[in-house]
């Protein structure tokens, strides 16, 4: 890194803070020795474990915050009265550029809440989305919406291919990014009248790398695309299904070595192929959803994470603000240029 950057930390967001997520920077301060932390939160609890790690308070400022987003807040009511929520300060801090990103492990509701009212969406974007990465047989790929808007448009797809698109370019250096719209078939004709039309509008749209067309569920662990576009409800449902199968597959593998004596024997032999197997599976190595489409780096953790787990979260908010992944986005859209198609499709938009 050749430049120096401040990330700001919801000390109190998490099932495990405020201790998880300053360990969670002291790890990531070792990545990344140029960036400063921001640290919002119940003083008297933070400092004392910021102390602890002498390293860590050089590059620290500790933030009073007198109140706490809790896990069951409705957002509506965070949105009236959480103004000295550390969740709150935090995103403040971004809005006023004094930080480059906010990372919170707390409640998600209110955070795209507070963080869509307070930094507000870039030009050109309607919505913002709800994007996370995850590995596939080709390496790792992205996928967004997952949640934040269950009802979309051809035009809040397409502008998910955009942020998606710079997302890949940005925190999976993925240069020439191929992109592709969550469907149930492959082929042009198949599925809702909004996703064929989307269909048009990015084959002929003029975004960095490839449109490779529709994709399968099936797709996605296969890798065939880098970016995986779906409205909020698909996209939701397809990734709480990969991550169902990945628990249930675990454990039909503890189930299978437990079977038999011989079993427990050959666990011993797999040993090193597992534990590959299991750092390349690590659910913490891909913590760290992000909210694109704001007007600033806003990353959500797994509430229930640990501190590896919260450094990785860390160092996607470092990657998005460090490689100017706003910047890519804002000039996407606004070079994106769509041909007015004929026939359907023209009168559907």
């Amino acid at each position: 890194m050749s430049q120096d950057i401040s990330i700001a930390l919801d000390a109190m967001g998490g099932d495990h803070a405020p201790e998880m997520v300053v360990r969670g920077a002291n790890i990531a301060r070792q990545r990344f020795p140029k960036v400063h932390f921001l640290i919002f939160g119940d003083a008297a609890q933070v400092e004392p474990i910021v102390a602890s790690m002498p390293l860590l308070a050089k590059v620290s400022s500790v933030h009073h915050a007198g109140q706490q987003v809790k896990a069951d807040d409705k957002p509506s009511v965070v949105l009236r009265t959480g103004r000295d929520t550390s969740m709150r300060l935090a995103i403040d801090a971004v809005r006023d550029g004094r930080a480059a990103g906010v990372v919170s492990a707390g409640n998600t509701g209110a955070l795209m809440a507070m963080a869509k009212v307070v930094l507000r969406t870039l030009p050109g974007i309607d919505r913002p989305a709800i994007a996370s990465f995850f590995p596939t047989l080709r390496g790792e790929s992205v996928m967004l919406d997952l949640g934040a808007n269950v009802q979309c448009d051809a035009d809040n797809l397409v502008q998910f291919a955009v942020m998606g698109n710079a997302f890949a370019r940005t925190v999976l250096g993925v240069m020439e990014p191929s992109v592709g719209i969550l469907n149930v078939g492959s082929e042009d004709i198949k599925g809702h009248e909004y996703l064929r039309d989307a269909h048009a509008m990015l084959r002929s749209a003029n975004l960095p790398g490839r449109f490779h067309g529709f994709i399968e569920g099936d797709d996605i662990a296969k890798g065939t695309v880098d970016v995986i576009v779906a409205d909020g409800f698909t996209g939701n449902v397809a990734l709480k299904t990969l991550e169902g199968t990945v628990k249930l597959y675990a454990e039909f593998m503890k189930q299978a070595f437990r079977s038999s004596v011989l079993s427990r024997m050959a666990i011993l032999l797999a040993r090193p192929a597992l534990k590959t197997l299991r750092a390349r599976a690590d659910p913490r190595r891909y913590n760290g959803a992000i909210f694109l489409g704001l007007n600033g780096v806003a990353v959500k953790s797994h509430g229930g994470t640990d501190s590896f787990g919260f450094a990785n979260a860390i160092g996607v908010a470092v990657d998005m603000a460090q490689h100017g992944a706003l910047d890519k986005i804002k000039d996407d859209v606004a070079r994106l240029t769509i041909p007015e198609p004929a026939g359907p499709v023209a009168a559907s938009l």
